[in-house]
């Protein structure tokens, strides 16, 4: 894969490089917020490797500024922060995983695995429910043959909604299957992030895709 890693710590850069490179990627480097997110815009990168602390600004703005930019690349967080709350909201701001620090390589390299197995396509390239279409190649969603911008995670939750539709889903299962990552069950992330999905694709049509159950969690209706 082709690599960026935005980590002012020079030791945690020059391991985590070295690393990924040892292991067959493409590795290009930022010390700062500004340098990482022009890198990020004006380049492909594979994933985004992406530290919080920045000495110009934080990986929050980074990552929120590049959903906005409508750049897709996965990041995965580095933070020496370990509060839900944290990684909640890097979560919230578009982040794909999160890693706290000190970390083993070995932890690192199956997170960034673990979320490249979950935004490539697998099985079928097209899934369909009623006027949903999404494409796994291009990972392009289209309700009524119109493009319906997506966040990574608002498309990968979607995804495994149509993978596993017309049966309960729980809000924990949510969790682990689409972000790899045990939350407690009080926080109130799954269910924005329905929300969000729900809302847009409300947009496109009248049929409410995206059911409610009860104290048990949700199911996505497809006939």
């Amino acid at each position: 894969m082709n690599i960026l890693v935005v980590e002012d710590d020079p030791s945690v850069r020059t391991l985590v490089k070295a690393v990924l490179e040892h292991n067959g990627n493409s590795v290009s480097t930022a010390e700062t917020a500004h340098d990482g997110q022009t890198m990020a815009v004006e380049n492909d990168y594979e994933m985004i490797v992406l530290d919080l602390g920045l000495p110009d600004g934080d990986g929050y703005e980074v990552c929120k500024h590049l959903r906005d930019e409508g750049i897709t690349t996965p990041v995965l967080v580095l933070s020496g922060e370990q509060e839900t709350d944290v990684k909640v909201k890097c979560l919230k701001v578009g982040a794909d995983d999160y890693l706290t620090k000190p970390f083993n390589t070995e932890e690192l390299l199956a997170r960034m695995e673990a979320i490249k197995r979950r935004t490539e396509s697998s099985g079928d390239q097209l899934l369909t429910c009623g006027e949903l279409k999404v494409d796994l190649l291009k990972r392009e969603f289209m309700v009524n043959n119109e493009k319906v911008q997506l966040t990574n995670n608002e498309f990968n939750l979607l995804v495994y909604f149509l993978k596993n539709k017309n049966r309960i889903i729980t809000q924990e299962e949510l969790a682990e299957k689409v972000w790899d990552i045990h939350f407690d069950t009080q926080t109130n992330y799954i269910n924005v992030y329905i929300s969000y999905l729900r809302k847009k694709i409300r947009e496109y049509t009248e049929t409410d895709y995206i059911e409610t159950i009860r104290k048990k969690g949700f199911t996505f209706r497809c006939e």
